[in-house]
């Protein structure tokens, strides 16, 4: 099976690029070649597509699309809730869903949401994984397992982290805020305490032949967004987002798709200038405005 890259560089025009061709009321073949050029994504594992997900795409020319995160949490955890959640989102025109549960049998509520969402679902895995092994215990191999499980069920597109280098941990003492992502405050911990690269890293071409047979789309990881408006544009946010622009291409030469993460607090003058510069570094893939 292609992935809806695979095929746009083919110069196949797939059947779902033809329903969201017409629901955007963009023509068919340069939605194609911006699939192809990396442009816009369609968010859409395999096994999601075979249930109830209705196609849909996000990046240049086309409308933009809100994302609803929800959950259940070691506080409060039923299926029920959760699906009561998936179907308030759908109802209000949430385009797409992220599961972030960290509490409850996760396998089973991920599971559940897929099979009633007729939107794309994302996930972040390290969540999970350090529910299971703690913020130390886990291993690459473990994320590897988490984030093909996670495939295997449906999930359409998935935080990665991996562009949080070892290299960068010095820079992050520089700022005021320090690192606000979740997930990049696991994985410096992970970094700091094994002496070792960033484990998402460390498997990164595993991760793309995933991805690859699934067709689950990256949404590269912001680790080192500013979180406040002092740190915008540091010198800790540009390296790594120089570098989630490298681990754009080597999921692109696969025919992976792929959206970036960013750019956390801008102070409102800058945002044009900072939107540029994402484009330009991560060679205008779709951004996934946090």
């Amino acid at each position: 099976m292609r992935t809806q890259m695979q095929a746009a560089c083919e110069g196949i025009i797939t059947s779902e690029m033809e329903k969201i061709s017409r629901k955007e009321k963009m023509p068919v073949e340069i939605l194609r070649e911006r699939v192809a050029d990396g442009a816009i994504v369609i968010p859409l594992n395999k096994n999601h597509a075979a249930k109830k997900l209705v196609p849909m795409a996000i990046g240049m020319g086309l409308a933009t699309k809100v994302n609803v995160n929800m959950g259940a949490s070691p506080f409060h955890a039923t299926l029920d809730e959760e699906l009561e959640k998936l179907w308030v989102a759908e109802r209000y025109g949430a385009d797409t869903i992220m599961d972030l549960s960290t509490a409850g049998d996760l396998n089973a509520v991920r599971q559940a949401i897929i099979d009633h969402s007729s939107i794309p679902v994302g996930t972040v895995p390290i969540y999970q994984v350090v529910e299971e092994k703690g913020v130390k215990g886990f291993t690459p191999e473990d994320l590897l397992r988490v984030i093909r499980l996670q495939a295997e069920q449906g999930v359409d597109y998935m935080t990665i982290h991996a562009g949080f280098k070892k290299e960068f941990i010095p820079l992050v003492k520089k700022r005021v805020m320090g690192t606000v992502s979740r997930g990049g405050g696991i994985l410096q911990k992970w970094m700091s305490h094994h002496n070792e690269e960033n484990p998402l890293l460390q498997i990164f071409d595993e991760i793309i032949d995933i991805f690859l047979e699934y067709d689950v789309t990256f949404s590269l990881g912001d680790t080192l967004r500013p979180g406040g408006l002092c740190d915008c544009n540091d010198e800790a946010q540009i390296a790594e987002l120089k570098f989630l622009g490298e681990l754009t291409k080597r999921a692109w030469a696969r025919g992976v798709q792929v959206m970036v993460e960013g750019p956390g607090h801008v102070p409102i003058h800058m945002i044009e200038e900072q939107m540029k510069l994402e484009k330009k570094l991560c060679h205008n893939a779709p951004f996934y405005v946090l």
